[in-house]
């Protein structure tokens, strides 16, 4: 599940949950975002720490662990909209576990002036 803004305006801090509950164990569950949520957003914190970060294919890699059967994880992240930022992006999630395709939330967001 992906619970977060898809309308927001200029300067606006808010915050975007992930919650993965695991229907079977997941060895290393890795969630991948779109350029969207960086392009013209800052990330100020991700929590809890993901194990590893890294880049695929321009989108955002973050490596989070074994989540055993019958789980959840939530990783939460807080953003600030720049003031600059203006427009509508895609803000796809994707959950793997390793290289292997889990599921995927499709997502946009819109950013007013």
């Amino acid at each position: 599940k992906v619970y977060a803004a898809d309308r927001v305006r200029a300067g606006l801090y808010y915050e975007a949950r992930i919650t993965i509950t695991a229907r079977q164990d997941i060895k290393n569950a890795t969630v991948v975002l779109e350029p969207g949520w960086a392009e013209g957003i800052t990330i100020n914190t991700v929590e809890p720490s993901p194990l590893g970060e890294a880049s695929r294919d321009g989108n955002l890699v973050f490596e989070l662990g074994h989540v055993p059967t019958g789980t959840s994880y939530i990783l939460f992240l807080q953003l600030q909209v720049n003031p600059t930022n203006i427009g509508h992006r895609s803000q796809d999630v994707a959950l793997f576990d390793g290289d292997t395709f889990l599921t995927k939330v499709d997502r946009s967001v819109t950013v007013f002036p």
